[in-house]
């Protein structure tokens, strides 16, 4: 099942499969989100939660247990419900389960609230703790957003003048190994061999938005001044970009096991809630 949301501006679609954002469509006609054609990714705009990346062996431990989480946690693969919309907002709901709890011993309500302002989609998340112990999670957005025509032609410009390092991955985690990313005005010229060693992984980042230039013209901006860390991907010759904010990241290659002492993971008190947002603005 789907459902669509409208302004005059915009159109988004939403699949219940995952609260997956499908499509964004303005009102010329043209599709920002990658169609998810499974000759590179089948995906769209996947929710990762309760993490961000992988864990080595995809295993975590609590109290001695092992657990079992799969690349990105399991919310991509649950079907949420609708609780509310109106006809620029729709507000989806999963709530844990007996299978959510037997790889992952927590309670929760994971809402996510999409809603359309003129020419900007905000992707709003809440993260809500049912009981009375702390919760530990990390979450993440991986909108893939189309790119017609050359690859090359793209260019991603940061919003502030910072020296940019960002983290190779070795077997899907996060290695010790950095490597600096060269820009000329704060601009990224877009090249596939960029991506030769998977993500640009960015632990630390001082610019909260980045925009997307097709030949020097503005396509579209991405606003996560919520988020502190960043993962850009795509794969060899696919005609799409991934702009991922996240809080938290994989497993590193050296400190792994214990869920509530990962790096970049979040403690959720009990019965508190978390909230966060990021905005993908047209250009």
């Amino acid at each position: 099942m789907n459902t669509s949301i409208s302004n005059k501006t915009l159109k988004a679609s939403i699949k219940h499969a995952g609260a997956e954002l499908f499509s964004l469509i303005s009102n010329e006609g043209q599709e920002y989100m990658w169609n998810g054609n499974p000759d590179y990714w089948p995906k769209h705009s996947p929710i990762l939660f309760p993490i961000v990346g992988s864990l080595k062996n995809e295993t975590y431990t609590l109290n001695e247990k092992d657990f079992h989480l799969p690349r990105h946690g399991f919310a991509r693969d649950m079907e949420f419900q609708l609780i509310e919309k109106t006809e620029s907002s729709a507000l989806f709901s999963l709530t844990y389960n007996k299978e959510t709890l037997q790889k992952y011993p927590f309670k929760f309500e994971l809402q996510i609230i999409y809603s359309l302002n003129e020419n900007k989609l905000n992707i709003a998340y809440k993260v809500i703790n049912k009981e009375e112990k702390q919760l530990p999670f990390s979450i993440g957005a991986h909108p893939a957003f189309a790119m017609p025509g050359d690859f090359s032609n793209y260019s991603i410009q940061f919003e502030k003048d910072e020296k940019l390092e960002y983290s190779l991955l070795e077997d899907g985690l996060i290695s010790n190994i950095t490597q600096p990313l060269t820009t000329s005005d704060n601009v990224v010229q877009l090249d596939y061999k960029l991506f030769e060693k998977d993500a640009l992984v960015f632990k630390r980042l001082e610019s909260n938005s980045l925009t997307i230039f097709e030949n020097r013209k503005p396509y579209l901006n991405v606003d996560f001044k919520d988020f502190p860390n960043l993962g850009i991907w795509t794969k060899e010759n696919a005609p799409f970009i991934c702009i991922e904010p996240w809080f938290g990241y994989a497993d590193t290659t050296e400190k792994f096991g214990d869920l509530f002492k990962k790096e970049g993971i979040l403690i959720l008190e009990a019965n508190e809630t978390f909230e966060a947002s990021f905005d993908i603005e047209i250009l």
